[in-house]
């Protein structure tokens, strides 16, 4: 008797839940050979078999009011999304990331009796929780990757499993410097500069050229500084290239992908807040955080915010270890100060080195595996 595939609805909006997405999907297949994916997801996820119903691109959009400008059309995807998986119910659905687009979306799964699973809980620790309500009416399961979310759902009644950061596992806790240079053609005693500005388009614009100048100005300083830029898409390459142009910086490595290489590379990174922080942690690399929002966006965000951090390794590490230049304050000529510093200071760099290691390993759990048990779960015991 042939058995029916095991159909998992998955819905992510930026690559590193795409990585994430399809860490979690290779360990699915190890317990479940013939599951199917389908929804929305990236390149990762395509490498797993995905089905993409839409591109991953579609919900690549950040801030309130840069949402407000996309609306239309985000509302118009989930309708279908809503109207495909009530007429072709999957056995489970798993939102990862992404959730101002997946709670709602879950949330009628759930009421239609789909099961639910949201991978990475939203940043509650870091904002008010008004959503907790949403979230235990939305979420079957919620998956957390720090430790100490567990206690915050659990008081709130909402089903949870610890289950480590999958990039914990994925990043040496030695980083090789000397052949992830060997690999992208850097000169291995000169300094690296990695600069990340975000995946988005909106990212790209506000800080792209905030990076480069910032970049330019630390050339001044040492002429032998070797810049490295990889972009999430031939789309962002070109915008930041053009960028790059403006200002006159033509010396600037921007490799489509290659983010893991770019940091194992560098001696430090300015990087824009979110999971590539995170990253940047994960191979002990000083860095120099930074996000710049629309004027709206960042006047609600701020009116929310009750930690005085806003970068992952700031609030995981419960201190300033690394340096957050936000909004206004996020000037090149800041960014250059706080950049040469984490360039040249070789005693904070052991200290971060060693924080960092702590840090990694409190995080390396068997994610994948241990993902993949909490969804299969979900899905045979229903919503």
């Amino acid at each position: 008797m042939v058995r029916d595939p095991l159909r998992i609805a998955c819905v992510t909006g930026e690559p590193s839940g795409d990585l994430l997405a399809a860490l979690v999907a290779a360990g699915i297949r190890e317990q479940a050979p013939e599951a199917v994916f389908e929804g929305i997801g990236g390149p990762r996820l395509l490498e797993q078999g995905f089905n993409a119903l839409y591109p991953m691109s579609k919900l690549a959009v950040n801030g309130y009011a840069e949402v407000l400008m996309h609306l239309p059309e985000l509302l118009s995807i989930r309708r279908h999304l809503k109207q495909h998986w009530s007429a072709h119910r999957p056995a489970v659905m798993v939102g990862v990331d992404a959730p101002d687009f997946n709670f709602n979306l879950e949330l009628h799964l759930r009421r239609q009796g789909v099961p639910t699973v949201h991978f990475i809980g939203p940043s509650l620790w870091a904002w008010r929780g008004e959503r907790m309500r949403q979230i235990r009416e939305a979420v079957s399961r919620m998956l957390v990757v720090f430790p100490f979310e567990t206690a915050l759902y659990q008081e709130a009644g909402v089903p949870v499993s610890y289950v480590g950061h999958p990039l914990a596992s994925v990043v040496p806790m030695d980083p090789d410097r000397a052949a992830a240079r060997t690999r992208l053609g850097l000169d291995q005693a000169a300094r690296v500069l990695a600069l990340m500005p975000g995946s988005r388009a909106s990212e790209v614009r506000q800080l792209g050229s905030r990076f480069l100048a910032a970049a330019q100005r630390l050339q001044r300083k040492d002429p032998g500084l070797q810049i490295v830029a990889p972009m999430a898409n031939a789309e962002r390459q070109a915008e930041f290239l053009a960028q790059a142009r403006q200002l006159g910086l033509n010396e600037v490595l921007c490799p489509i992908g290659g983010s893991h290489d770019a940091l194992a590379a560098c001696n430090a990174v300015m990087v824009a807040s979110g999971t590539a922080t995170l990253e940047a942690a994960l191979f002990k690399r000083p860095m120099v955080i930074s996000y710049v929002l629309s004027r709206l966006s960042y006047w609600i965000m701020k009116r929310q915010a009750y930690l005085p951090w806003v970068g992952l390794p700031n609030i995981l590490c419960r201190d300033f270890v690394v340096p957050e230049l936000l909004q206004d304050a996020a000037t090149p000529v800041a960014l250059a100060e706080a950049g040469w510093q984490a360039l040249t200071d070789e005693r904070q760099a052991q200290r971060l080195y060693q924080r960092f290691s702590a840090l990694h390993d409190t995080l390396r759990r068997d994610t994948p595996a241990l993902a993949a048990q909490a969804i299969l779960e979900v899905a045979n015991r229903g919503a």
